[in-house]
């Protein structure tokens, strides 16, 4: 009955790899429920950057987005185009500090919190929200969620659409209009975000917008402001067509754009870059929505805010919010390089603070 020596210490290292095994699977489900999630909404746990817990969903990473190798955020990396919710606002964070940080960038990435980027941030103080405005991303809807919020209208369906952008009408106080120390108490203590969007189709969506179908009938874009575009910038002078998109990219892209801004006072608001509109770089906000992800960002800011049981953001058409690489480059099929590589650079600093690639078409 005796066991040789070598064979008992085989046996005492089979017991210890069972019993390795068996405590590692014990830990393993232990940890399993202790952070599932049992029903698809995330459970209290340390809410880390953000300031509440959000419904956890797999979203797709859109064509024509990525973060820049030299900004790459220094947590989890992605699986494959798969992210979940809460994890993928996290990491727009993170990249828009690093970015911010980079001392190359800082002419194209931080401003001074001036009354302009006040006028452009509006202010629920019943649930303590700020919202920055950032036009051709879907902010009328916006809009239309903090009126309701601040009370001036029951629900979204009751507000006329003339009342949107009637500062005087629509119950949406600016920041500007309060004290530097009542605007100090909200960027410190408010709920703040904007929503962004691939720069260039941002463009294409206001010089739309503004130079041909002008909906809104604001005839000072075509009367006033294209104009003046086409005396400065275009080529042929001969040609008596309206504002072309050829003439709008030379203007923005100009390094001396500026003695024309002003003339054109704040309707310039729909093409200026976000940084000169909501100063990223120096206010810390909560959550950045991005435009191409919409359909599950609106529903996470609200739950974020905590007003999602309040009231919902409206419905998104299909297909509206997607990135169309096919307009885009049709749009700047005809432009010279020379002025395309001019307006990225004006804008290289929304293209990198909020993970949108450069063009296909300015590296070939």
């Amino acid at each position: 009955w005796l066991i040789p020596n070598n064979m008992h210490h085989q046996w005492l290292l089979l017991a210890a790899c069972f019993w390795v095994i068996f405590m590692f699977m014990v830990a393993s489900k232990f940890i399993t429920l202790t952070f599932k999630d049992p029903d698809g909404y995330g459970a209290k746990q340390e809410p880390l950057i953000l300031t509440a817990v959000t419904k956890v969903e797999e979203v797709h990473v859109p064509e024509g987005k990525h973060w820049p190798e030299e900004y790459q955020p220094t947590g989890k990396a992605f699986s494959g185009n798969l992210i979940r919710q809460p994890l993928v606002h996290m990491e727009r964070l993170e990249l828009l500090r690093n970015v911010c940080r980079d001392t190359a960038l800082r002419n194209l990435s931080h401003t001074a919190v001036s009354k302009f980027v006040l006028d452009r941030i509006f202010v629920c103080d019943k649930h303590k929200i700020l919202f920055c405005q950032t036009p051709k991303v879907g902010n009328t809807q916006w809009k239309k969620v903090l009126i309701v919020l601040n009370g001036a209208f029951s629900s979204i369906e009751e507000i006329p659409e003339n009342i949107v952008h009637d500062h005087e009408k629509n119950g949406l106080p600016r920041l500007s209009s309060f004290s530097d120390s009542e605007i100090k108490k909200r960027l410190d203590l408010y709920f703040k975000f904007f929503i962004v969007r691939d720069p260039f189709e941002r463009l294409i969506s206001a010089f739309k917008d503004k130079f041909v179908h002008n909906p809104r009938f604001e005839p000072w874009y075509r009367h006033e402001i294209a104009p003046g575009i086409i005396r400065k910038y275009r080529k042929n002078r001969t040609e008596t067509k309206g504002l072309q998109f050829e003439d709008f990219v030379r203007y923005l892209g100009d390094p001396n754009h500026r003695w024309l801004d002003v003339q054109f006072g704040d309707h310039i608001i729909h093409w200026v870059t976000y940084v000169e509109l909501c100063a990223p770089c120096e206010i810390t906000y909560s959550v950045i929505g991005h435009h191409e992800t919409l359909e599950d960002d609106a529903p996470y800011i609200l739950k974020a805010a905590g007003i999602d049981h309040l009231v919902s953001y409206p419905t998104i058409p299909p297909g509206i919010t997607v990135y169309n690489k096919t307009k885009v480059e049709r749009y700047f099929s005809g432009i010279s390089k020379r002025d395309i590589r001019r307006l990225y650079t004006r804008f290289e600093g929304d293209f990198k603070l909020f993970g949108y690639r450069e063009p296909d078409f300015l590296l070939n």
